[in-house]
């Protein structure tokens, strides 16, 4: 049975209820959006709440140590690698896209495989902590390209039913990260709708979901369960703006030709933030940081996922499409203050690298190692270099 689930102001409303449910001005005709599985809120301890402690806890995980406990599922390398279930590709899938722990060894959408390592569909399969996107979301925040708001302002704002509202798809949502960071940057009435596979996620996503945009417009929220490789240009009729995390570089060329299709079909612009790319600094230097680097980026690019050249094919498909495109650096900074993350960053990012060269693993033992006791003393810096991109459909006029 299909459920929706409609929530203002971080307060959920009952699957099928009217109340809460997006307010259109007089005069404005309301557009019904209905294209894939929708979901309600998870029950018992699953739901326990938007701080990230209910419902999905940290797994065992694996450091390059090979079975040392505390690696928080989506950072790295877990006992089972299994599917990121928040975000399913497509049903039945054949490629393994578990064992890369994300873009950055810290975030990924999984695949089911049959392969070792792989979900074998017998068992629950392994999901993204909570924990991990919420200790992640501060550094997100301050790495997301704010220099992209002003033209995608611009484009919002001449939209024909603009005082209608804007109506949002963000693509696998997570804990809603997405939504938190950019409803209260954008003016006028939100109506956001959240697509990702895991229940768990999106209920966190939604009650923890913003109040109001900048201006002090309402934003509501609804959620949707299903598969975003499915996407097409009829289930985003109507949306005003498409946008995304971490999302390019975990699909495959098909997958992202798929996406640019659906947008330039639906007429609405993308902003697609976090897109791996490709490139580590850690300070003080250290001789095995490029090679770690190098074998790192060849794990991203296992069974046909694009990883670090996920920015160049999503910029080609766009732009063939008709589409303009403005790229900007979005890098992770990661000092002292963010110690934690550092260290389940590295974790990640050590663990796909060795998955991918099992001979580094006596050197990349010592390294994490010492690389770990300085972030715990203070004295390692790092920089996760990602890529922002801005789609923005030409006007009819054909003004870029």
């Amino acid at each position: 049975m299909t459920e929706i689930t409609t929530v203002t102001g971080g307060i959920s409303a009952r699957p099928g209820s009217r109340e809460g449910a997006y307010p259109r001005p007089a005069g404005c005709e309301e557009t019904r959006v209905d294209a894939g599985e929708r979901t309600g809120e998870p029950s018992g301890a699953a739901a326990a709440g938007p701080d990230g402690q209910g419902g999905q806890g940290t797994q065992g995980g694996q450091d390059a140590h090979g079975g040392s406990p505390g690696v928080i599922a989506g950072a790295g390398p877990v006992i089972r690698p299994g599917e990121r279930a928040t975000l399913r590709l497509r049903d039945g899938a054949d490629r393994n896209h578990g064992g890369h722990g994300g873009h950055d060894g810290h975030d990924g959408h999984d695949g089911n495989d049959d392969r070792p390592g792989g979900h074998d569909g017998g068992e629950e399969p392994a999901r993204y902590a909570p924990e991990w996107l919420q200790l992640r979301e501060p550094a997100d925040a301050a790495a997301r390209a704010a220099d992209l708001l002003d033209a995608l302002r611009d484009r919002l704002a001449a939209l024909p039913d603009r005082e209608c509202g804007l109506v949002v798809h963000d693509l696998g949502c997570g804990t809603g990260s997405m939504g938190r960071w950019l409803a209260p940057r954008l003016d006028g009435a939100q109506h956001w709708v959240l697509h990702d596979r895991d229940p768990y996620l999106l209920h966190f996503a939604a009650v923890a979901s913003p109040r109001s945009a900048a201006d002090g417009s309402r934003v509501s929220v609804e959620t949707r369960r299903g598969d975003v490789a499915r996407l097409t240009s009829d289930a985003l009729a109507g949306a005003s703006l498409v946008t995304a995390s971490a999302l390019l570089d975990v699909l495959t060329r098909e997958e992202i030709d798929a996406l640019a299709a659906a947008c330039a079909g639906a007429g609405c612009p993308a902003l697609l933030t976090l897109s791996v790319a490709g490139q580590v600094e850690l300070a003080p230097a250290d001789p095995l940081d490029a090679e770690l680097a190098e074998a790192f980026n060849a794990h991203q690019r296992r069974t046909g996922l694009l990883g670090p050249d996920a920015v160049t094919v999503a910029c080609e498909a766009f732009t063939e499409r008709g589409m303009t495109v403005r790229l900007h650096p979005s890098p992770w900074r990661l000092g002292p203050e963010h110690a934690a993350l550092t260290a389940q960053w590295l974790r990640g990012w050590v663990g796909a690298a060795v998955e991918q060269r099992p001979e580094l693993r006596e050197r990349a033992e010592r390294y994490l190692a010492e690389r770990l006791a300085a972030c715990e003393a203070g004295e390692l810096e790092v920089v996760v270099q990602h890529s922002d991109l801005l789609a923005l459909p030409r006007p009819s006029g054909g003004a870029s």
